[in-house]
């Protein structure tokens, strides 16, 4: 570009986005002279979905405000938690994220899954129609125009991941009620209503069961049982309170 010159700075909670040049202060950037705020901050490696608010010499303005010549603008992060206006709060999660996914659906978390690379198109449209937040680590996927909202995952550990996305967004948690497998709601059921699905040991073991609404799967306190507890007590324990 070669057009008027603005400087720029980013939050520090943006800084794994920008080249190391641009995290410290203020940065100079030439911009075109037409196109939007919005995607020349993009242009510097900074998905939207990031970005809590733009500010231009103390006041702030629309992602679609054109910059010129001497503007200083600063690009906060997004304030937590996070707001998503329109819809119940739920998310859908790419290929990438499938342990986040059932952590956020043994939380009670509404969450789509797709456990095949089904591509960024597909994934933002779905987003759109279903008024999902998509959660990713792919920033391309983050910058698609036609998503209802997103976030990008910060960590690749799904401790964090968990952690991160339940801090940001504070979604009502109710543990137990989702399918880990589908999303479907469950219900209790009684033994013989799930017989089809248990071990001769589970039949004479266990007597509480609860069944997918939607795909049928039996549920019942296993041996990972104990696992999972401890997932949820940490969340409640952390997050039950926020909102």
């Amino acid at each position: 570009m070669n057009g008027p010159e603005i400087h720029v700075e980013f939050a520090p909670g943006l800084a794994l986005f920008v080249p190391s040049g641009r995290r410290r202060g203020s940065t100079a950037l030439v911009t075109d002279g037409v196109s939007t705020l919005g995607h020349v901050v993009e242009s510097a490696g900074v998905p939207l979905t990031e970005v809590g608010a733009l500010w231009v010499d103390g006041r702030e303005v629309p992602a679609s405000y054109v910059p010129v010549a001497g503007d200083s603008v600063e690009v906060r992060s997004v304030v937590r938690p996070q707001r998503v206006p329109g819809a119940p709060l739920r998310f859908l999660l790419d290929v990438h994220l499938g342990t986040l996914a059932r952590r956020l659906r043994l939380l009670g978390v509404d969450t789509a899954y797709e456990s095949t690379d089904i591509g960024d198109p597909a994934l933002a449209a779905r987003s759109a129609a279903e008024k999902r937040v998509m959660l990713s680590r792919d920033r391309g996927l983050l910058r698609r125009r036609e998503l209802w909202a997103g976030a990008y995952v910060y960590s690749t550990r799904p401790e964090d991941q968990l952690r991160d996305v339940l801090e940001r967004f504070a979604p009502e948690l109710r543990p137990w009620t989702r399918c880990t497998a589908c999303n479907g709601l469950l219900a209790e059921a009684t033994k013989e209503e799930v017989a089809d699905q248990l071990e001769h040991g589970t039949r004479h073991t266990y007597d509480v069961f609860a069944r997918c609404g939607d795909c049928g799967r039996a549920y019942w306190k296993g041996a990972h049982h104990d696992q999972l507890e401890a997932i949820v007590e940490r969340a409640l324990a952390e997050f039950s309170g926020q909102g």
